[in-house]
């Protein structure tokens, strides 16, 4: 939703590629094992869990900062590179723990261990896949026809003070977030 704010709509849906790798990362880490060894390692998972708060802490505090945009200029010579967003957004995705706790929970519930695994992981990660598109595609363009309201200066403050505080209040929750 930042990104379709910040950027509109075809900008912002540039970082849809990166939560969708972020997924793919997640689901590559499960089914490597990894997710096993931070799910039943602490210190493993206090290094990805606070990478993860950091990250999000970051993010809110850049998004807070982050001067009103003219949005009547004709040209994106302004913009993130399009390599940066979906970096970004591979990054929001990838370093979650959360991500890693949830498919430990759920992707072993649609395995059939008498099967070969590879196939069903990547019918689990095409399914997420495009569920994603589809949902962070709604999201993305949600934000960017609230953008067209958003002339002023004052109310661009505003959503950068209300999306920086909810990047904080997540890296917060992450932090308390308990195993």
């Amino acid at each position: 939703m930042t990104s379709g704010l910040n950027h509109g709509l075809k900008r912002g849906l540039i970082t849809v590629p990166g939560l969708i790798l972020g997924i793919w990362t997640q689901l590559l880490i499960v089914g490597v094992g990894l997710g096993a060894l931070v799910a039943t390692s602490t210190a493993a998972f206090e290094i990805v869990r606070w990478g993860g708060v950091a990250y999000l802490v970051y993010l809110g505090i850049q998004q807070w900062r982050a001067p009103p945009r003219d949005w009547t200029a004709a040209t994106e010579s302004g913009y993130t590179p399009a390599k940066v967003l979906i970096a970004r957004a591979w990054a929001v995705n990838a370093v979650n723990p959360k991500g890693t706790v949830f498919f430990l929970a759920v992707v072993p519930q649609f395995l059939n261990l008498e099967q070969a695994l590879i196939p069903q992981y990547l019918l689990i990660g095409l399914t997420l896949s495009l569920t994603d598109l589809v949902i962070m595609t709604g999201y993305t363009a949600l934000a960017a026809r609230v953008l067209r309201a958003l002339r002023s200066p004052a109310q661009q403050r505003l959503i950068n003070h209300a999306f920086g505080g909810l990047f904080v209040a997540a890296g917060v929750l992450l932090a308390i977030f308990q195993r």
